[in-house]
């Protein structure tokens, strides 16, 4: 295989809590890149924090850049600017993949046929409603090769190409992306992938830090002004307000 080098890109706001956790497994996945012959980088976007957030990521070896606005696709573009990779991963700062999930990667960008990928996920919470629902996102994700965003893995070039992360959209971004991906997939003859056989798991904090109600409303608005509602900050507030 030819000389490869691999970024991993963490957008991370107010993350202490953990942040931590999550570099320490990705530290095993670089180990696992390592393994098969690929040179990896580690880069944390502080999308600005308030708390120790970039300290955690510089302790732990991590090169910081920042994003003074606060928005996941803005922090991910920041991140990815500053990468030097030939492949690009985005790790949400509060999940966990595990180095077989990276060593599954490595194995699709070894083949040369995959122009990027996601994965599906576990949550760590145990509400039943919400196992079901992530039950359904996995299944329409592995059908529409939509990414989930704690976890999409690129060719550098062609995230290039396509535009990144729109910086238009607060919410959703990862699916408009999977969209932009699948039509450089078809014009080049490559595929999108999303892998399965291991999991990611991901923090389910949204489920107990939000009431139902809360989450319900969002549901509502969203249904009754579609696409509109991932345009405004203000709208995607279980996102942005800052609880952790």
């Amino acid at each position: 295989m030819e000389y490869m080098k691999v970024s991993i890109v963490i957008p991370a706001f107010n993350e202490e809590r953990l942040l931590a956790g999550t570099l320490e497994s990705v530290r095993s996945g670089m180990d696992e890149l390592a393994r098969r012959g690929f040179e990896s980088e580690l880069i944390v976007c502080d999308n600005n924090s308030t708390d120790r957030t970039a300290e955690i990521a510089r302790t732990a070896g991590a090169k910081v850049v920042f994003e003074p606005i606060n928005q996941i696709a803005r922090a991910r573009n920041r991140g990815a600017a500053a990468a030097s990779g030939d492949w690009l991963i985005f790790v949400d700062a509060d999940s966990n993949p595990d180095r077989e999930l990276f060593g599954e990667v490595a194995e699709q960008i070894a083949a040369g046929r995959c122009i990027a990928g996601g994965v599906t996920v576990k949550l760590d919470a145990k509400h039943p409603v919400t196992r079901r629902a992530v039950a359904i996102w996995n299944w329409t994700s592995r059908f529409c090769h939509w990414f989930a965003g704690s976890f999409i893995f690129c060719n550098a070039d062609a995230f290039r190409k396509v535009g990144g992360f729109s910086s238009e959209l607060f919410v959703a971004e990862e699916i408009d992306l999977s969209k932009r991906f699948k039509r450089l997939a078809r014009e080049t003859g490559k595929t999108v992938v999303i892998l399965h056989r291991h999991p990611m798991l991901t923090s389910g904090r949204k489920v107990e830090l939000y009431s139902a109600s809360e989450r319900l409303r969002f549901v509502a608005r969203a249904m009754r002004r579609g696409g509109r509602i991932s345009r405004n900050r203000d709208d995607c507030s279980i996102w942005y307000d800052g609880r952790r």
